[in-house]
């Protein structure tokens, strides 16, 4: 069953295009990967998708509603959304933080299944020794993991995760990563992420859509997106691409020339 849909979305920052003409599908139980290089317009499509950003053309709907007749409230109980990067954070406890995401479900006092929800999802993450820690005191990764957690509390039929392995080391990024496909399977979600990494999208996502100067590129299964060519034309980098258990996995090798199909 088709979840969401963007049909002709265009985006520009101060009419400088960075989404043109994207149409995508994403079905439910589904992880999306989305892979570009710096500029691709990553970022800004899960903007749009979660109402930070307005596109100046196009549809954005969720189970068939058009996501601009919903209200915020509405929203959030649909969408759960994690930045790239987060900056600044007022002083709480990462318990009370956690519990920020269940704003969209709160009656006039926290319940008890709110913080059921909060403390069932602190031990999904392996950090519920850090629950009466202050955020401002945690480490880059640590606060990453904090605000995936805040997100699932939501309960959202999509989850959208910008760059969700950045701060985080290798055991920790597979650690997140196997929890985001745990979840979409067992709760029966989806799951659009922005990411970097071509190897982890390659082995957690269902699909891929890969970005080059705001247009979708090549869409599908990991193996049919991720091949020497495609890498070459969209990063400029020429890459050997192997395959364990049907899924492809990429050792980059040197920057191409211009003049050899690079992007640049």
């Amino acid at each position: 069953m088709v979840q969401l849909k963007v049909k002709d979305v265009t985006f520009s920052y101060a009419r400088v295009p960075v989404l043109k003409d994207v149409r995508l599908e994403v079905a439910t139980k589904e992880i999306l990967g989305v892979l570009g290089p710096n500029g691709a317009g990553k970022s800004t499509l899960l903007k749009c998708i979660d109402r930070i950003l307005s596109p100046q053309k196009g549809c954005i709907s969720l189970d068939g509603l058009d996501i601009t007749k919903m209200s915020r409230i509405e929203l959030a109980k649909k969408i759960g959304y994690i930045p790239q990067s987060i900056s600044h954070v007022f002083s709480a406890t990462v318990f009370d933080t956690v519990l920020m995401g269940r704003r969209p479900h709160l009656g006039w006092r926290t319940s008890e299944k709110d913080t059921e929800a909060v403390l069932e999802t602190l031990q999904m993450l392996h950090i519920e020794d850090l629950a009466m820690r202050d955020v401002n005191e945690l480490s880059g990764g640590q606060m990453q993991k904090v605000f995936i957690a805040r997100a699932l509390t939501q309960e959202p039929d999509l989850l959208l995760l910008d760059e969700p392995t950045s701060n985080l080391d290798i055991r920790h990024q597979l650690e997140v990563m196997h929890t985001i496909k745990s979840i979409v399977r067992k709760k029966g979600i989806s799951a659009i992420m922005a990411i970097h990494d071509l190897n982890l999208a390659a082995r957690y996502a269902d699909r891929i859509i890969m970005m080059h100067n705001g247009t979708i590129f090549s869409d599908g299964d990991p193996a049919y997106v991720l091949t020497r060519e495609n890498i070459k034309r969209v990063y400029g980098v020429d890459a050997e691409v192997n395959y364990n258990d049907g899924r492809p996995y990429i050792v980059p090798l040197k920057p191409v020339k211009h003049d050899e199909g690079g992007s640049g």
